[in-house]
């Protein structure tokens, strides 16, 4: 047990940065970001024992922090849905300038404009554009057909760069 707690922390260390602005490009917000966080590593150290290493741990963890990240966008689409809130009020409250993030207003139109994308084009936006990963890196975290994630990309950036052309 000692040495996966050791392997554990080393995991936290060393991912913990980069898995919060994986997130954090996906749900706009600090504190919700921080709780998921924690949620994922949660689900990392549950799972920690049945890792057989088939896939590279950054995959891994990429997969679940992707997974988790959706799951909380659905049941955030929910909860809105049934409070009677749109997105577009949501993707203003999270756009706004926070304590954390201190971006000037371009910035906040690009966040906007993410945050109107449907979940699985923002990830894969984020994911190419923000963290520059491989399209074979991000069909083996998300399990997309490479080609899929292409026209998924392409998609997106039209839909961005024409919110950012709209709101000058």
């Amino acid at each position: 047990m000692q040495e996966q707690e050791k392997y554990f922390n080393e995991l936290v260390k060393q991912y913990s940065e980069p898995l919060y602005w994986h997130i954090r490009a996906m749900v706009g917000s600090h504190e919700d970001t921080d709780d998921l966080l924690q949620e994922i590593f949660i689900k990392v150290w549950n799972a920690l024992g049945r890792f057989r290493g088939d896939s590279d741990v950054f995959t891994w963890l990429w997969r679940i922090a992707t997974n988790e990240t959706l799951s909380f966008l659905r049941k955030a689409r929910v909860r809105a849905a049934l409070s009677f809130s749109t997105l577009d009020a949501q993707a203003e409250r999270v756009s706004d300038p926070d304590p954390y993030f201190d971006g000037d207003a371009a910035m906040r139109s690009l966040r906007k404009a993410l945050l109107k994308l449907p979940d699985k084009q923002r990830l894969v936006f984020t994911m190419r554009y923000y963290q520059d990963l491989p399209y074979e890196t991000i069909s083996d975290i998300t399990g997309t057909s490479v080609g899929a994630l292409k026209a998924s990309y392409h998609i997106a950036y039209e839909k961005v760069k024409q919110h950012l052309l709209d709101s000058d």
